[in-house]
């Protein structure tokens, strides 16, 4: 069963049984994402590295594909 799948079934259950509606799938991915992404800067803190940005990363890497800087 796919997550739209149990999405709708959860929504007919809820609307049956007069309950709160479920958050549809997806809806909190990007937060997720955001807060493991700010965890991994502060563990690298913490360790006494660098917290460094993603897009800055992201980009330096298209800048100099092989390494060279």
């Amino acid at each position: 069963m796919t997550a739209i799948e149990q999405y709708l079934i959860d929504t007919w259950r809820a609307s049956q049984l007069g309950g709160p509606m479920p958050p549809p799938p997806g809806r909190d991915d990007v937060a997720v994402l955001r807060s493991a992404r700010t965890y991994a800067q502060f563990q690298a803190v913490l360790d006494g590295r660098e917290a460094r940005h993603p897009w800055r990363a992201a980009l330096r890497r298209l800048a100099h594909p092989h390494g060279a800087r």
